[in-house]
Protein backbone atom coordinates (compact mmCIF):
# COMPACT_ATOMS: atom_id res chain seq x y z
CA UNK A 1 0.00 0.00 0.00
CA UNK A 2 1.49 3.31 -1.11
CA UNK A 3 2.53 5.74 1.64
CA UNK A 4 0.97 9.20 1.84
CA UNK A 5 3.62 11.92 1.96
CA UNK A 6 3.91 15.64 1.37
CA UNK A 7 0.22 16.52 1.13
CA UNK A 8 0.01 18.85 4.15
CA UNK A 9 1.10 21.75 1.93
CA UNK A 10 -1.71 20.88 -0.50
CA UNK A 11 -4.22 21.06 2.35
CA UNK A 12 -3.32 24.65 3.31
CA UNK A 13 -2.83 25.75 -0.30
CA UNK A 14 -5.08 28.78 -0.80
CA UNK A 15 -6.82 27.31 -3.85
CA UNK A 16 -7.69 24.18 -1.85
CA UNK A 17 -8.97 26.29 1.05
CA UNK A 18 -11.04 28.36 -1.39
CA UNK A 19 -12.66 25.24 -2.84
CA UNK A 20 -13.18 23.90 0.68
CA UNK A 21 -14.98 27.15 1.55
CA UNK A 22 -17.23 26.71 -1.50
CA UNK A 23 -18.09 23.16 -0.45
CA UNK A 24 -18.69 24.06 3.21
CA UNK A 25 -21.16 26.83 2.40
CA UNK A 26 -23.35 24.81 0.01
CA UNK A 27 -26.91 24.88 1.30
CA UNK A 28 -25.89 27.08 4.23
CA UNK A 29 -25.26 30.48 2.62
CA UNK A 30 -27.87 32.31 4.69
CA UNK A 31 -26.85 31.02 8.11
CA UNK A 32 -25.55 33.78 10.37
CA UNK A 33 -22.08 32.31 10.92
CA UNK A 34 -21.66 31.72 7.17
CA UNK A 35 -22.80 35.25 6.29
CA UNK A 36 -20.34 36.73 8.80
CA UNK A 37 -17.47 34.63 7.42
CA UNK A 38 -18.35 35.43 3.80
CA UNK A 39 -18.11 39.20 4.27
CA UNK A 40 -14.33 38.93 4.53
CA UNK A 41 -13.80 35.38 3.33
CA UNK A 42 -10.37 35.98 1.79
CA UNK A 43 -9.01 37.40 5.05
CA UNK A 44 -10.54 34.52 7.03
CA UNK A 45 -9.09 31.94 4.62
CA UNK A 46 -5.64 33.51 4.93
CA UNK A 47 -5.96 33.31 8.73
CA UNK A 48 -6.86 29.61 8.46
CA UNK A 49 -3.91 29.11 6.12
CA UNK A 50 -1.51 30.75 8.59
CA UNK A 51 -2.86 28.68 11.50
CA UNK A 52 -2.26 25.50 9.51
CA UNK A 53 1.20 26.59 8.36
CA UNK A 54 2.39 27.48 11.84
CA UNK A 55 0.57 24.65 13.63
CA UNK A 56 -1.56 26.96 15.79
CA UNK A 57 -4.94 25.70 14.55
CA UNK A 58 -7.23 24.44 17.32
CA UNK A 59 -10.63 22.79 16.85
CA UNK A 60 -13.50 25.12 17.75
CA UNK A 61 -16.23 24.54 20.29
CA UNK A 62 -18.93 22.05 19.33
CA UNK A 63 -22.62 22.95 19.31
CA UNK A 64 -24.62 19.91 20.45
CA UNK A 65 -28.25 18.95 19.84
CA UNK A 66 -30.39 15.82 19.54
CA UNK A 67 -32.29 14.49 16.53
CA UNK A 68 -34.93 11.80 16.91
CA UNK A 69 -35.20 10.22 13.44
CA UNK A 70 -34.84 7.30 13.01
CA UNK A 71 -33.67 7.13 16.64
CA UNK A 72 -32.29 9.53 19.21
CA UNK A 73 -28.83 10.71 18.19
CA UNK A 74 -26.59 13.40 19.61
CA UNK A 75 -25.37 15.61 16.77
CA UNK A 76 -22.26 17.71 17.29
CA UNK A 77 -21.79 20.65 14.95
CA UNK A 78 -18.59 22.65 14.49
CA UNK A 79 -18.26 26.36 13.66
CA UNK A 80 -18.09 27.23 9.96
CA UNK A 81 -14.33 27.83 10.07
CA UNK A 82 -13.71 24.26 11.26
CA UNK A 83 -15.95 22.82 8.57
CA UNK A 84 -13.75 24.54 5.99
CA UNK A 85 -10.66 22.94 7.54
CA UNK A 86 -12.35 19.54 7.41
CA UNK A 87 -13.28 20.00 3.77
CA UNK A 88 -9.69 21.03 3.00
CA UNK A 89 -8.42 17.80 4.60
CA UNK A 90 -11.11 15.66 2.98
CA UNK A 91 -10.49 16.97 -0.54
CA UNK A 92 -6.83 15.94 -0.42
CA UNK A 93 -6.85 12.85 1.80
CA UNK A 94 -10.02 10.91 1.02
CA UNK A 95 -9.26 10.22 -2.69
CA UNK A 96 -5.98 8.57 -1.65
CA UNK A 97 -7.85 6.22 0.66
CA UNK A 98 -10.86 5.61 -1.58
CA UNK A 99 -8.65 3.84 -4.11
CA UNK A 100 -7.94 1.17 -1.46
CA UNK A 101 -11.58 0.49 -0.51
CA UNK A 102 -13.39 -2.62 -1.75
CA UNK A 103 -15.93 -2.14 -4.54
CA UNK A 104 -18.88 -3.14 -2.36
CA UNK A 105 -18.47 -0.48 0.32
CA UNK A 106 -21.22 2.06 -0.41
CA UNK A 107 -21.38 4.73 2.31
CA UNK A 108 -20.16 8.30 1.81
CA UNK A 109 -18.53 7.61 -1.55
CA UNK A 110 -19.16 9.37 -4.84
CA UNK A 111 -21.06 7.16 -7.27
CA UNK A 112 -22.20 4.82 -4.48
CA UNK A 113 -24.91 5.50 -1.85
CA UNK A 114 -28.02 3.72 -0.59
CA UNK A 115 -29.71 3.14 -3.96
CA UNK A 116 -26.59 1.62 -5.52
CA UNK A 117 -26.17 -0.58 -2.43
CA UNK A 118 -29.80 -1.77 -2.68
CA UNK A 119 -29.38 -2.44 -6.41
CA UNK A 120 -26.23 -4.47 -5.83
CA UNK A 121 -27.76 -6.62 -3.10
CA UNK A 122 -30.89 -7.26 -5.17
CA UNK A 123 -28.70 -8.23 -8.15
CA UNK A 124 -26.97 -10.82 -5.95
CA UNK A 125 -30.31 -12.10 -4.64
CA UNK A 126 -31.47 -12.63 -8.23
CA UNK A 127 -28.28 -14.56 -8.94
CA UNK A 128 -28.57 -16.79 -5.89
CA UNK A 129 -32.31 -17.28 -6.39
CA UNK A 130 -31.56 -19.10 -9.65
CA UNK A 131 -29.18 -21.53 -7.96
CA UNK A 132 -30.34 -24.93 -6.68
CA UNK A 133 -29.21 -24.30 -3.08
CA UNK A 134 -31.23 -22.36 -0.57
CA UNK A 135 -29.33 -19.19 0.33
CA UNK A 136 -29.09 -17.50 3.71
CA UNK A 137 -27.89 -14.07 4.76
CA UNK A 138 -25.81 -12.96 7.70
CA UNK A 139 -26.72 -9.44 8.78
CA UNK A 140 -24.13 -7.84 11.03
CA UNK A 141 -24.77 -4.61 12.87
CA UNK A 142 -22.04 -2.99 14.96
CA UNK A 143 -23.13 -1.71 18.35
CA UNK A 144 -23.00 2.11 18.67
CA UNK A 145 -20.36 2.31 15.97
CA UNK A 146 -19.66 6.05 15.87
CA UNK A 147 -19.60 6.21 19.66
CA UNK A 148 -17.19 3.27 20.06
CA UNK A 149 -14.37 3.93 17.55
CA UNK A 150 -11.08 3.64 19.45
CA UNK A 151 -8.90 6.73 18.97
CA UNK A 152 -5.57 4.97 19.45
CA UNK A 153 -6.45 2.27 16.93
CA UNK A 154 -7.73 4.84 14.43
CA UNK A 155 -4.53 6.87 14.70
CA UNK A 156 -2.47 3.70 14.32
CA UNK A 157 -4.38 2.78 11.15
CA UNK A 158 -3.86 6.28 9.76
CA UNK A 159 -0.19 6.22 10.71
CA UNK A 160 0.42 3.05 8.70
CA UNK A 161 -0.02 5.01 5.47
CA UNK A 162 0.41 8.66 6.38
CA UNK A 163 4.09 9.55 6.69
CA UNK A 164 3.47 13.27 7.06
CA UNK A 165 3.99 14.29 10.69
CA UNK A 166 2.17 17.62 10.43
CA UNK A 167 -0.87 15.99 8.87
CA UNK A 168 -0.97 13.31 11.58
CA UNK A 169 -0.74 16.03 14.24
CA UNK A 170 -3.69 17.85 12.64
CA UNK A 171 -5.78 14.68 12.46
CA UNK A 172 -4.93 13.88 16.08
CA UNK A 173 -6.26 17.31 17.12
CA UNK A 174 -9.58 16.51 15.42
CA UNK A 175 -9.83 12.96 16.75
CA UNK A 176 -8.72 13.73 20.33
CA UNK A 177 -10.62 17.00 20.59
CA UNK A 178 -9.74 18.73 23.87
CA UNK A 179 -13.06 20.55 24.22
CA UNK A 180 -15.45 17.62 23.68
CA UNK A 181 -15.65 13.89 24.47
CA UNK A 182 -17.55 11.64 22.07
CA UNK A 183 -17.45 8.08 23.43
CA UNK A 184 -20.12 5.97 25.13
CA UNK A 185 -19.33 3.33 27.77
CA UNK A 186 -20.27 -0.22 26.67
CA UNK A 187 -23.99 -0.97 26.88
CA UNK A 188 -25.06 2.66 27.22
CA UNK A 189 -27.47 4.60 25.01
CA UNK A 190 -26.75 8.20 23.97
CA UNK A 191 -29.53 9.58 26.19
CA UNK A 192 -28.25 7.65 29.22
CA UNK A 193 -24.91 9.45 29.43
CA UNK A 194 -24.39 13.16 29.98
CA UNK A 195 -22.05 14.85 27.54
CA UNK A 196 -19.69 15.60 30.41
CA UNK A 197 -19.49 11.87 31.27
CA UNK A 198 -18.59 10.66 27.78
CA UNK A 199 -15.29 8.91 27.13
CA UNK A 200 -12.33 10.92 25.85
CA UNK A 201 -10.56 8.07 24.02
CA UNK A 202 -13.55 6.72 22.09
CA UNK A 203 -16.06 7.87 19.52
CA UNK A 204 -16.48 10.33 16.69
CA UNK A 205 -19.00 13.16 16.32
CA UNK A 206 -21.90 12.22 14.04
CA UNK A 207 -22.19 14.87 11.35
CA UNK A 208 -18.52 15.70 10.84
CA UNK A 209 -17.13 15.26 7.35
CA UNK A 210 -13.93 13.78 8.75
CA UNK A 211 -16.01 11.34 10.84
CA UNK A 212 -17.49 9.91 7.65
CA UNK A 213 -14.00 9.55 6.21
CA UNK A 214 -12.55 8.00 9.37
CA UNK A 215 -15.55 5.64 9.64
CA UNK A 216 -14.83 4.19 6.19
CA UNK A 217 -11.08 3.95 6.82
CA UNK A 218 -11.67 2.21 10.16
CA UNK A 219 -14.07 -0.43 8.83
CA UNK A 220 -12.00 -0.93 5.69
CA UNK A 221 -9.93 -3.13 7.99
CA UNK A 222 -12.77 -5.63 8.34
CA UNK A 223 -13.62 -5.30 4.62
CA UNK A 224 -10.09 -6.33 3.66
CA UNK A 225 -10.12 -9.21 6.13
CA UNK A 226 -13.49 -10.45 4.86
CA UNK A 227 -12.56 -10.27 1.18
CA UNK A 228 -8.89 -11.29 1.19
CA UNK A 229 -8.51 -13.50 4.26
CA UNK A 230 -11.94 -15.16 4.36
CA UNK A 231 -12.53 -14.94 0.61
CA UNK A 232 -16.17 -13.84 0.92
CA UNK A 233 -17.79 -13.16 -2.44
CA UNK A 234 -21.27 -11.93 -1.52
CA UNK A 235 -20.13 -9.30 1.01
CA UNK A 236 -21.54 -5.77 1.08
CA UNK A 237 -21.25 -2.94 3.59
CA UNK A 238 -23.02 0.36 4.06
CA UNK A 239 -21.29 2.14 6.97
CA UNK A 240 -21.72 -0.25 9.93
CA UNK A 241 -24.34 -2.52 8.30
CA UNK A 242 -22.83 -5.66 6.74
CA UNK A 243 -24.65 -8.30 4.68
CA UNK A 244 -23.09 -11.64 3.65
CA UNK A 245 -24.83 -14.28 1.50
CA UNK A 246 -24.04 -18.01 1.41
CA UNK A 247 -25.85 -21.30 0.88
CA UNK A 248 -24.34 -22.93 4.01
CA UNK A 249 -25.94 -21.69 7.21
CA UNK A 250 -23.26 -23.32 9.37
CA UNK A 251 -20.54 -21.61 7.36
CA UNK A 252 -22.20 -18.24 7.94
CA UNK A 253 -22.21 -18.97 11.67
CA UNK A 254 -18.46 -19.65 11.48
CA UNK A 255 -17.92 -16.44 9.51
CA UNK A 256 -19.94 -14.50 12.07
CA UNK A 257 -17.67 -15.75 14.86
CA UNK A 258 -14.49 -15.02 12.90
CA UNK A 259 -15.62 -11.49 12.14
CA UNK A 260 -16.79 -10.97 15.73
CA UNK A 261 -13.33 -11.94 17.00
CA UNK A 262 -11.63 -9.74 14.38
CA UNK A 263 -13.77 -6.74 15.31
CA UNK A 264 -13.08 -7.25 19.01
CA UNK A 265 -9.34 -7.96 18.75
CA UNK A 266 -8.42 -5.43 16.09
CA UNK A 267 -10.98 -2.64 16.30
CA UNK A 268 -12.48 -2.95 19.82
CA UNK A 269 -15.99 -3.12 18.39
CA UNK A 270 -18.96 -5.34 19.34
CA UNK A 271 -21.90 -6.73 17.40
CA UNK A 272 -25.38 -5.86 18.63
CA UNK A 273 -28.51 -7.98 19.01
CA UNK A 274 -29.69 -7.26 15.45
CA UNK A 275 -26.97 -9.55 14.10
CA UNK A 276 -28.69 -12.67 12.74
CA UNK A 277 -28.69 -15.43 10.09
CA UNK A 278 -31.93 -15.96 8.14
CA UNK A 279 -33.15 -17.31 4.77
CA UNK A 280 -32.88 -14.81 1.91
CA UNK A 281 -36.46 -15.72 0.94
CA UNK A 282 -37.76 -13.74 3.94
CA UNK A 283 -36.30 -10.51 2.56
CA UNK A 284 -33.33 -8.50 3.84
CA UNK A 285 -33.56 -5.17 5.69
CA UNK A 286 -30.82 -2.99 4.23
CA UNK A 287 -30.34 0.77 3.58
CA UNK A 288 -33.97 1.60 4.41
CA UNK A 289 -35.57 -1.08 2.25
CA UNK A 290 -36.67 -4.68 2.62
CA UNK A 291 -35.19 -6.43 -0.38
CA UNK A 292 -36.15 -9.68 -2.16
CA UNK A 293 -34.91 -11.12 -5.44
CA UNK A 294 -38.17 -10.09 -7.14
CA UNK A 295 -38.94 -6.74 -5.53
CA UNK A 296 -38.16 -4.33 -2.71
CA UNK A 297 -40.31 -2.32 -0.35
CA UNK A 298 -39.78 0.60 1.91
CA UNK A 299 -39.38 -0.48 5.53
CA UNK A 300 -42.66 -0.09 7.43
CA UNK A 301 -41.06 2.25 9.95
CA UNK A 302 -39.82 4.51 7.16
CA UNK A 303 -43.23 4.54 5.44
CA UNK A 304 -44.95 5.51 8.70
CA UNK A 305 -42.41 8.29 9.23
CA UNK A 306 -42.97 9.68 5.72
CA UNK A 307 -46.75 9.77 6.17
CA UNK A 308 -46.43 11.37 9.61
CA UNK A 309 -43.95 14.02 8.45
CA UNK A 310 -45.96 14.87 5.34
CA UNK A 311 -49.17 15.22 7.34
CA UNK A 312 -47.43 17.60 9.76
CA UNK A 313 -46.06 19.69 6.90
CA UNK A 314 -49.46 19.97 5.22
CA UNK A 315 -50.97 21.16 8.51
CA UNK A 316 -48.19 23.76 8.86
CA UNK A 317 -48.77 25.03 5.32
CA UNK A 318 -52.52 25.40 5.97
CA UNK A 319 -51.74 27.29 9.20
CA UNK A 320 -49.26 29.56 7.43
CA UNK A 321 -46.36 28.27 9.51
CA UNK A 322 -44.43 26.81 6.58
CA UNK A 323 -44.02 27.73 2.93
CA UNK A 324 -45.62 25.79 0.07
CA UNK A 325 -42.18 25.64 -1.59
CA UNK A 326 -40.70 23.71 1.34
CA UNK A 327 -43.57 21.21 1.17
CA UNK A 328 -42.95 20.82 -2.57
CA UNK A 329 -39.29 20.06 -1.91
CA UNK A 330 -40.25 17.41 0.62
CA UNK A 331 -42.68 15.83 -1.82
CA UNK A 332 -39.97 15.75 -4.50
CA UNK A 333 -37.59 14.10 -2.05
CA UNK A 334 -40.14 11.45 -1.07
CA UNK A 335 -40.95 10.86 -4.73
CA UNK A 336 -37.29 10.09 -5.31
CA UNK A 337 -37.20 7.61 -2.43
CA UNK A 338 -40.38 5.84 -3.57
CA UNK A 339 -39.15 5.57 -7.17
CA UNK A 340 -36.54 3.04 -6.03
CA UNK A 341 -38.98 0.52 -4.59
CA UNK A 342 -42.40 -1.10 -5.08
CA UNK A 343 -44.55 1.60 -3.49
CA UNK A 344 -47.90 1.76 -5.33
CA UNK A 345 -49.92 1.34 -2.14
CA UNK A 346 -47.96 3.98 -0.23
CA UNK A 347 -48.15 6.46 -3.12
CA UNK A 348 -51.93 6.00 -3.28
CA UNK A 349 -52.15 6.57 0.47
CA UNK A 350 -50.14 9.79 0.17
CA UNK A 351 -52.31 10.99 -2.70
CA UNK A 352 -55.43 10.45 -0.55
CA UNK A 353 -53.73 12.44 2.20
CA UNK A 354 -53.35 15.36 -0.21
CA UNK A 355 -56.96 15.12 -1.32
CA UNK A 356 -58.20 15.17 2.26
CA UNK A 357 -56.11 18.26 2.92
CA UNK A 358 -57.23 19.90 -0.35
CA UNK A 359 -53.74 19.61 -1.78
CA UNK A 360 -53.90 18.47 -5.42
CA UNK A 361 -50.23 17.64 -6.03
CA UNK A 362 -49.70 14.06 -7.14
CA UNK A 363 -46.68 12.38 -5.56
CA UNK A 364 -46.51 9.76 -8.32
Amino acid sequence: MKSIKNIYEKIYDFENLYKAWEEARKGKRYRDDVLIFNRNFEEHLINIQNELIYGTYAVGKYHTFYVYEPKKRLIMSLPFKDRIVQWAIYRQLFPLYEDTFIFDSYACRRGKGTHKAADRLQYWLRQTDRKPERYYYLKMDISKYFYRVDHDILLKILGRRIKDTRLLDLLEKIINCESMNFGLPPGKEPDEVEVTDRLCNKGMPIGNLTSQMFANIYLNEVDQYAKHELGLHYYIRYMDDIIILHHDKKYLAEVKELLRVFLDDNLRLDLNSKTAIRPCSTGIDFVGYRIWATHRRLKKKTAVKIKRNLKKQIEKVRAGEESKQRLDRSVASYRGILSHCDSYGLRQSLNKLFIRKEQREDVH
